[in-house]
């Protein structure tokens, strides 16, 4: 999705930065700047490094909420069965951009929820500062990940949830900045 908003926005003439996470995709508008990152923390960082100096940011990216507390660079044996995990939490990107968030910038994020997905987007929304946000549909055939289709509602701050009926992921890019043009940048 991350990649089909920054196609969209550089062919309605938008210089876009994208950071993006491993993936087997790659952005092919010259006017998309991609940063390559592996983790949630050096994401953070890039996104710390140019947000100031953007007009705004969409926050699409699935980021773990957690990693391991303690890496291994080498394989683990079988023979070592009985492991205990230890979890992490990772930077919060978006709650982090949300607080030095300035007057001239919007920020976006995505929301994915399984129960009471209005009302945890809306709260999601608020706690991150956020102007919108995109809650994308899991319940439906063909939306979601591993798909090149999607099926969103937008909540805004200060509007009804506007639904969307399925649609490809690059005609979902395209309603998501229409909407950013005229409900935000307006």
């Amino acid at each position: 999705m991350g990649y089909a908003l920054a196609e969209e926005l550089a062919s309605q003439g938008s210089e876009v930065i994208l950071v993006s996470g491993p993936v087997s995709i790659s952005a092919v508008h010259p006017a998309i700047h991609v940063k390559r990152v592996q983790t949630a923390e050096q994401m953070l960082r890039e996104c710390l490094d140019i947000f100031e100096h953007t007009d705004g940011a969409i926050l699409s990216a699935a980021v773990a909420d957690f990693r391991p507390k303690s890496p291994v660079t080498h394989k683990i044996k079988r023979k070592e069965a009985d492991i205990n995990l230890v979890l992490e939490p990772n930077p919060d990107i978006a709650a982090t951009l949300g607080r030095i968030k300035t007057g001239k910038q919007f920020l976006a994020g995505f929301a994915l929820e399984t129960e009471n997905g209005i009302e945890h987007a809306q709260e999601k929304l608020e706690r991150k500062n956020f102007d919108f946000i995109v809650l994308n549909s899991l319940s439906d055939k063909g939306s979601g990940f591993n798909s090149d289709t999607n099926k969103i509602t937008i909540i805004g701050r200060n509007n009804k949830p506007v639904e969307f009926e399925l649609k490809s992921k690059q005609d979902v890019a395209n309603d998501i900045v229409e909407y950013l043009a005229n409900q935000i940048l307006i």
